[in-house]
């Protein structure tokens, strides 16, 4: 059985500064910023190893004394998608063609923003852990009130997704370049939940953000240890005894309804999906579940629910 504190540690468990200042400028020093056209600060931090593996061409500098790797390409004026999303493509693609990296097998054909600078830069969701950006999500916990207190509904991911077999928030997805959180969270309802779009657009409510670091898990598919910091757009939904979800795609097997006392159960035994298990603590603690006074770790998992991250975030989706 794990604390919530424990269970917080294990997704956002890139070191803190504070923690051991030398040994987290040992590790950070390692790596190599991922630096853009036209914006001062790295975006992301690359491993070594996937500096050394990759396909560079001309429109890269690799720079192992400053450890940056550095994307030379300018906008063209003429292209829809701008130069330096063409380039990240192909590289990606190169890699991908020579089997370089394990991650890369899960190509989704969607594509990441990468925040902070002024223009649009994209790169395909498989390849983004390698360059250790920030990435985007929605979540939505999906719940009743009855008689006997609230219930959650709470899908078990299918065996052959990623994190196969563990529980999930009720609605979950990436958010892709150009969609808007709450769109989103519209589309991914009917197609994981078979949620009619009426329902979601009346009782959805956005509920904030929660943000972690963390490096990336075996059950993650591909490469572990790749660097992945993340923001969650937070929803909730409560809804009547009529509404039941239902599978519509191939990401879940089954949808239960558990009490407040089943779901807590299952966190502290890992039985939900890393990041999962984040939001429904921050759930409980917005509702009033967990507190300061049940909870003797409060305050410190409130603030690394939000944890600020080291690079560029979103002013606006």
């Amino acid at each position: 059985m794990n604390s919530n504190l424990e269970i917080v540690a294990a997704c956002d468990n890139f070191p803190y500064y504070d923690d051991n200042p030398e040994a987290y400028n040992n590790l950070v020093s390692s790596y190599y910023q991922f630096m853009v056209p036209r914006y001062p600060k790295p975006v992301g931090l690359l491993l070594p190893w996937v500096v050394e593996k990759m396909s560079w061409n001309d429109d890269w500098k690799i720079d192992h004394d400053k450890k940056q790797v550095v994307l030379l390409a300018q906008d063209s004026s003429s292209e829809k998608v701008s130069q330096p999303s063409e380039v990240i493509d192909k590289t990606l693609e190169q890699a991908r063609k020579v089997g370089a990296f394990k991650v890369l097998k899960k190509w989704r054909n969607e594509l990441y923003k990468i925040y902070g600078p002024d223009r649009l830069i994209t790169i395909e969701r498989a390849g983004s852990p390698l360059f250790g950006i920030v990435t985007y999500g929605v979540h939505m916990t999906t719940f009743i009130n009855t008689e006997q207190g609230m219930k959650i509904w709470v899908p078990k991911r299918a065996q052959g997704k990623t994190y196969g077999g563990m529980l999930d928030n009720t609605v979950a997805g990436g958010i892709a370049t150009g969609e808007q959180p709450f769109e989103c969270i519209v589309r991914e309802a009917a197609e994981e939940a078979s949620f009619p779009e009426k329902l979601v657009r009346s009782k959805a409510k956005p509920c904030g953000t929660i943000s972690y670091f963390s490096f990336r898990h075996e059950r993650a598919g591909g490469e572990i240890g790749l660097l992945q910091p993340e923001v969650q757009f937070v929803y909730d939904m409560e809804v009547g005894p009529d509404v039941v979800p239902k599978p519509c795609d191939d990401e879940v097997e089954y949808f239960r309804l558990l009490t407040v006392d089943e779901v807590q159960g299952a966190i502290s035994k890992g039985l939900f999906k890393p990041n999962c298990a984040l939001l429904l603590l921050d759930f409980f603690i917005r509702h009033g579940i967990l507190t300061a006074q049940n909870e003797k770790d409060y305050v410190e998992i409130v603030s690394r629910l939000h944890r600020k991250l080291p690079f560029p975030t979103a002013t606006a989706l």
